[in-house]
């Protein structure tokens, strides 16, 4: 494909803009593949990229019920940080933050990435020691983070109100290698790239069996006809579950809505991303000037993509005693999306009961952050077997009682 640059605008600009190319094919699928990836959402597109980019692999097919990033990819917060306690989860973050600074060039696709750093801020005694000992963790695990005071979480955030009644505000983990990027651009990107490498990105493509011959995977049947593999990939988050039952096998997942928000835009006030656990909610300003918001996911397992309201008005409430200014701006829109969860809140990324089949899901409300770090180690589990990156996240923790537990490490669900 042509590359992009600045050169290309000015020279399509004095045309029109009328020799763009498609960003990506649009094929009919093969009869077979080495490896099938279901789900086009960031995982599983970043996941067959590093197939084909570190291991040769180009014979894929990446098939999508729906569009293209129109699933969690497309329904997040943008939030990209890497300050976890456990070891292995510190290990697979920081890849994927270390992997998105360099993404725009890497795929030749301006994914926005914005390293404005981020303040999960401690409210609780309970959280002070916490994130202290993060901190402590971080700095042995090569993860660059500081627990600061409150004045100089009033320094980067001039907004927040640090004395509030209810939620004082009594420090904060501060990552400033943290940040945000545009959800849809790193869809778009690794798209591309797969595209450009050969591969068949094919929407509109439910699965609807998996076939399976002496114990292994011999291809799917989908509403555009059989398609046969070597090798199947399952990356479709809340549907996760689904496609395992059509496979012979159960997950230890639930399913539940996670949703957000945006105010009307507003004048800049606040370029920092702030995450306030104690009320679950977090915040941060987009380049349109909106204020982003997130809140915590519905208390009932479910697949709408709506959510409820009751979650809106508690996280809003919460935020607007600890930053005041935001109380009079008006809600533009709000979105949910479907998120899988786990009993430890840390992902799966393993080889299944049935031989040939992987699966990558698990990743509940933090997956957006993850995602070139789980598609690049991901690759490397289905190519060779074994990848350092997701040794931990196997299903077999489940039954040998070795969690990687950050619901507890974190006191909230990522």
């Amino acid at each position: 494909m042509r590359r992009y640059s600045a050169w290309a605008v000015a020279r399509e600009a004095t045309r029109y803009h009328e020799g763009w190319e498609r960003a990506w094919r649009a094929p009919e699928p093969k009869k077979r593949y080495d490896v099938v990836i279901v789900g086009a959402g960031g995982h599983g597109l970043a996941t067959a990229y590093y197939l084909g980019k570190n291991h040769g692999i180009t014979n894929v097919a990446v098939i999508e019920k729906g569009w293209l990033g129109g699933g969690n990819t497309g329904r997040n917060t943008t939030i990209i940080r890497s300050n976890y306690l456990q070891d292995s989860s510190a290990a697979i973050y920081e890849k994927a933050r270390s992997l998105y600074e360099t993404m725009s060039q890497d795929l030749n696709y301006n994914v926005m990435f914005s390293p404005r750093g981020v303040i999960m801020l401690a409210q609780t005694e309970h959280e002070v020691r916490g994130y202290q000992r993060t901190a402590h963790a971080n700095a042995l695990q090569g993860v660059s983070t500081e627990f600061i005071s409150p004045q100089r979480v009033k320094e980067l955030v001039p907004i927040i109100d640090i004395s509030g009644p209810r939620y004082p505000v009594l420090g904060g983990l501060w990552q400033a290698r943290g940040g945000t990027a545009r959800h849809d651009a790193v869809a778009w990107g690794y798209a591309r790239a797969c595209s450009d490498m050969g591969m068949d990105i094919i929407q509109k493509c439910e699965v609807t069996g998996i076939r399976q011959e002496g114990g292994r995977v011999t291809g799917v049947g989908t509403t555009k006809g059989a398609i046969d593999c070597g090798k199947l990939g399952i990356v479709v988050a809340g549907h996760s579950g689904h496609l395992a039952e059509m496979a012979g096998f159960r997950l230890p997942l639930e399913s539940v809505a996670l949703q957000a928000l945006v105010s009307e835009p507003i004048k800049p006030c606040m370029d920092v991303v702030v995450m306030a656990n104690t009320v679950h909610g977090y915040m941060s300003q987009s380049d349109k000037g909106e204020m982003v918001i997130g809140g915590g996911t519905d208390a009932f397992n479910n697949y709408t993509q709506r959510g409820s309201f009751h979650h809106i008005e508690e996280t809003v409430r919460a935020l607007i005693e600890t930053f005041p200014m935001i109380s009079r701006l008006k809600m533009l829109r709000q979105w949910g999306g479907i998120v899988d969860v786990t009993g430890d809140r840390s992902p799966i990324l393993s080889k299944t009961p049935v031989e040939g089949v992987f699966i990558n899901s698990g990743w509940g409300t933090g997956g957006f952050k993850a995602i070139p770090g789980s598609g690049f180690g991901f690759a490397e589990l289905m190519a060779k077997g074994y990848s350092p990156l997701t040794a931990e996240f196997g299903l077999n923790r489940f039954a040998e009682g070795r969690f990687v537990d950050e619901s507890v490490a974190a006191g909230v669900a990522h």
